[in-house]
């Protein structure tokens, strides 16, 4: 039998002020995309996602690890409270259905 190496890579993260810099030395320091990517030793699709978040989501692009827009915020509280609410509702239901059975002497 051979053995079989798999490439393990980590995943790298970045801070929202690096990711801001790569961005302003593309847009406003004149240097080229392709070129940045090389120095930084990033992939050239990465920088230009980063630049179309920043330009979309402006201050609130890059949250951080553990946090989310706040319009992702408040999507995740109301879907954990649809699913407390079902769970209650099931609970009663299953209640009622208890105490409205036939009744046994």
């Amino acid at each position: 039998m051979s053995k079989i190496r798999s490439k393990v890579r980590t995943r790298r993260t970045f801070p929202r002020e690096f990711k801001e810099e790569a961005v302003r030395m593309v847009t406003e320091g004149g240097h080229r995309l392709s070129q940045v990517a090389r120095d930084l030793e990033l992939d050239p699709k990465l920088i230009r996602r980063w630049r179309e978040e920043l330009k979309q989501e402006g201050a609130q692009a890059f949250p951080g690890k553990g946090h989310q827009k706040p319009e992702d915020e408040e999507l995740r509280r109301l879907h954990r409270e649809i699913a407390r609410l079902q769970e209650e509702r099931d609970i009663l239901k299953k209640a009622l259905a208890i105490f409205s059975g036939p009744r046994q002497p």
